[in-house]
C-alpha cells in the first residue's frame, strides 16, 4: 500500500515500499540551531534532568538517612563484611555523621527497599490519563505541573521523614503520582513538533536528561549530604524544580502552529512533514486493535524486561557501593553516576546516528529500531554478569557497571521511541501504556534486591545481577521476533485511509 500522502513529505523510509524522493529537499530545510524545535528539546532536556534528580535523590541520600546498615545487629557477635574495609576504617561505625540537630532513623535494608520503591507505586497511576489527556489537550500543562507537583512535594520530604516511615512512603508515591504524566505529555508533544526524519536525535536529546539528571544529583547529593545534611537535599532539588517550571510555561506551546516565536519556514516545514499525525487524537481511541497489537506489546514487554536492570541500579546501585564496595558517601556518589554519564552521552549520539541511517535509507525504520534496541541489551546483559563475578575489585565493578549502562544507552534510538513509529497521533497514549507496565520493575526490582541482599553478602548480589541479565535477554528476544517500525492500519486517520483506499482502488482499474 503506498505511503498515505499525510506523511509523504520528507517521511521516514517505509517498510513496506521503497521510498519516493522526498517533497522537501534538504536546502529547504530549516536549520536545527536555534529553531524553536531544539529550544524544545533543550528545555525539555533540562526538565527531566529535574525529573531524574527529584526521583534518585532518595537513593543516595538514604545512605545518610539510616543509623546504620542492620537495625538490628546479633549480638555478641563480630560483623562479617562482604569486602574488606578500606584501611584504618576497621573499627569505624557504618553510621554516616551528620550535623548536629539532622535526624537519623533505623531503617532496616526491607523498609529501605519499600521506601525506594514507593515511587513507582504513584508513577505508574497517571501514565495512562497523563498520555490519553495529553494527547488531546497537548502536552505542555501537563509536563510542566507534573514537574512542578513533584518538587513542591519533595520540599516535604524532611518532614514525612521526621513524622515516619510510613508518612515518607505516602510522600515518595505522590511525587510519583505527579511525575507520571511527564513521559507521556513529552511524546504527545513530539508527535506535533518533530519531523520524522529528526525523531530519533530530537526525542533521544531531551529524554536523555534523565541519564543526566542522575549523573549530576547522584555525587552532588552526596557532597551536600555530608556537608549541609540530608534534608538539604530535598530543598536544592525541590527548588531547582519550582525554577525550571517558570521557564517552561513562558517559553513552550503545545503545537507549533500556536507558537509565537517559531518562524514561518520552521512552522511550515514542521506541519509539513508530519501531516495529519500531528494532530490530537480526540476523545475516542482504537482499544482493541491496541489490545490485540503485537508490535505495541513487544514495546511493552521490552521495556519492562530493560527497564528491571535500570531501576535496580538506579535505586540500589548507592547500597551496593556503600555495603559492598565500602565508598565513602561523596566516592558513593560520584561513582554511581558515572554509569549515567556514559548513559547520557551514548543514547544523545545514537540518535544522530539512527536518524541518519534512516535518512540516507541505509536501513528501513524497523531494522534501526531493533539493531539499536539489540545492541543495548545484550552486551548490557553480558557486562551484569561480569559485574557479579567482579568481587571486591572496585576497578572492574565500576568499569563493567559503566560500560553497561552507557551501551545500554544505545536502546534510547530502539525501543524507547518505538511508540512514535507505530502511531505518531495515539503515541503519548500508547507511551503511557508501556511506562505503566514499565514502571512495574521500579517497584518489584529494589523490593527483591532488598530481600536478595538481607545478609549483605555478595552471593545475594550476585542473583540481583544474574536476575537483572537474564530478564534484559529475555527482552531482547521478544522485541526481535515482534518489534516493528511500521505504521499500524489502527493508527491512520480517516483521511489517511480514505487515501489509501482510493490509491488501492486506482491500483486495481489500472
Amino acid at each position: 500500500m503506498p505511503r498515505p500522502h499525510g506523511l509523504s513529505i520528507n517521511s521516514a523510509p517505509s517498510d513496506k515500499s521503497e521510498d519516493s524522493e522526498p517533497l522537501i529537499e534538504n536546502d529547504e530545510v530549516p536549520p536545527v540551531c536555534c529553531s524553536a524545535r531544539l529550544n524544545l528539546a533543550f528545555l525539555m532536556f533540562l526538565g527531566f534532568t529535574v525529573v531524574y534528580g527529584l526521583r534518585v535523590n532518595l537513593s543516595v541520600a538514604m545512605v545518610a538517612m539510616v543509623n546504620n546498615t542492620d537495625s538490628k545487629p546479633a549480638q555478641n557477635h563480630s560483623v562479617i563484611y562482604a569486602c574488606p574495609l578500606p584501611p584504618g576504617s576497621e573499627n569505624s561505625s557504618d553510621t554516616f555523621q551528620q550535623p548536629d540537630g539532622v535526624p537519623q532513623y533505623p531503617w532496616d535494608s526491607e523498609t529501605q527497599g519499600w521506601l525506594l520503591g514507593a515511587f513507582f507505586f504513584g508513577y505508574l497511576c497517571t501514565q495512562i490519563p497523563g498520555g490519553y489527556l495529553s494527547g488531546h489537550y497537548g502536552g505542555t500543562i501537563f509536563m510542566g505541573l507534573g514537574v512542578l507537583g513533584t518538587a513542591v512535594l519533595t520540599l516535604l520530604t524532611p518532614l514525612a521523614a521526621q513524622m515516619g516511615s510510613y508518612w515518607l512512603f505516602a510522600l515518595r508515591a505522590l511525587e510519583g503520582f505527579g511525575e507520571g504524566v511527564t513521559f507521556p505529555a513529552m511524546m504527545s508533544m513530539w508527535a506535533r513538533w518533530a519531523p520524522p526524519l529528526e525523531r530519533s536525535r530530537l526525542m533521544t536529546l531531551s529524554g536523555s536528561g534523565g541519564n543526566f539528571g542522575a549523573f549530576v544529583s547522584l555525587p552532588l547529593t552526596g557532597f551536600i549530604c555530608q556537608t549541609l545534611g540530608w534534608p538539604a537535599v530535598f530543598y536544592f532539588c525541590g527548588g531547582a524544580g519550582c525554577l525550571w517550571a517558570v521557564f517552561w510555561f513562558i517559553f513552550v506551546y503545545d503545537d507549533p502552529r500556536t507558537h509565537r516565536r517559531i518562524s514561518k519556514e520552521e512552522r511550515d516545514y514542521i506541519i509539513k512533514s508530519i501531516g495529519s499525525q500531528g494532530t490530537g487524537h480526540g476523545w475516542s481511541v482504537p482499544l482493541l486493535p491496541m489490545l490485540l497489537s503485537a508490535p505495541l506489546w513487544a514495546i511493552i514487554v521490552t521495556q519492562m524486561c530493560s527497564n528491571w536492570s535500570y531501576y535496580t541500579l538506579l535505586t540500589s546501585l548507592p547500597t551496593y557501593m556503600n555495603n559492598i564496595m565500602h565508598f565513602d558517601l561523596k566516592s558513593n556518589g560520584f561513582l554511581s553516576a558515572l554509569p549515567y554519564l556514559g548513559a547520557w552521552l551514548c543514547s544523545t549520539l545514537s540518535g544522530v546516528v539512527a536518524d541518519s541511517l534512516i535518512e540516507r535509507k541505509v536501513f528501513s525504520v524497523t531494522t534501526v529500531r531493533k539493531l539499536f534496541t539489540l545492541s543495548g541489551l545484550l552486551p548490557a546483559a553480558a557486562l551484569l554478569v561480569a559485574v557479579s563475578y567482579a568481587g571486591c575489585s572496585h576497578i572492574l565493578t565500576i568499569t563493567c557497571l559503566t560500560l553497561s549502562s552507557t551501551i545500554g544507552g544505545i536502546t534510547a534510538s530502539g525501543v524507547f521511541i518505538n511508540q512514535i513509529d507505530i502511531a505518531p497521533r495515539y503515541a503519548g497514549f500508547l507511551l503511557g501504556i508501556t511506562n505503566t507496565f514499565g514502571t512495574i520493575p521500579g517497584i518489584v526490582a529494589p523490593i527483591a534486591t532488598g530481600y536478595f541482599t538481607e545478609d549483605h553478602t555478595l552471593a545475594g548480589w550476585r542473583k540481583v545481577f544474574w536476575v537483572a541479565a537474564g530478564i534484559n535477554v529475555g527482552g531482547a528476544l521478544i522485541y526481535a521476533m515482534l518489534g516493528s517500525g511500521k505504521i499500524q492500519p489502527w493508527a491512520n486517520t480517516e483521511e489517511e485511509r480514505d487515501e489509501a483506499e482510493r490509491d488501492r482502488s486506482r491500483s486495481i482499474t489500472t
